[in-house]
């Protein structure tokens, strides 16, 4: 072989390598960029089902509010009606009582 190709060879053999590691160094960007962005996303999917969860929470305690003060007016309803109707019986309870004792 001559000197001109032994040269030749190791030219290509340096051209070679520095082209292996120049390819090395990228993927090893490419990867470090993309652990990025998806850090970047993993954080902003979480940040937005944090969001989505306290508005959802939100959401069932003013229905449980809601329903809480239904129930309070429904049962202030009843015992307003049981009232009523009490005080519709008492004359008749009293008239029962008296009768009781004066016999």
């Amino acid at each position: 072989m001559s000197l001109e190709a032994v040269e030749k060879v190791a030219e290509t053999e340096q051209k070679n390598k520095e082209r292996r590691t120049a390819a090395a160094l990228e993927a090893k960007e490419l990867l470090a960029g993309a652990q990025k962005d998806g850090l970047a996303l993993l954080s902003a999917v979480r940040e937005k089902a944090k969001k989505e969860n306290k508005e959802r929470l939100r959401q069932a305690e003013d229905r449980g509010n809601k329903r809480a003060e239904a129930l309070r007016e429904e049962a202030q309803h009843n015992a307003d009606a049981l009232r009523t109707e009490a005080k519709a019986h008492l004359t008749e309870a009293a008239e029962q009582i008296v009768g009781r004792v004066v016999k």
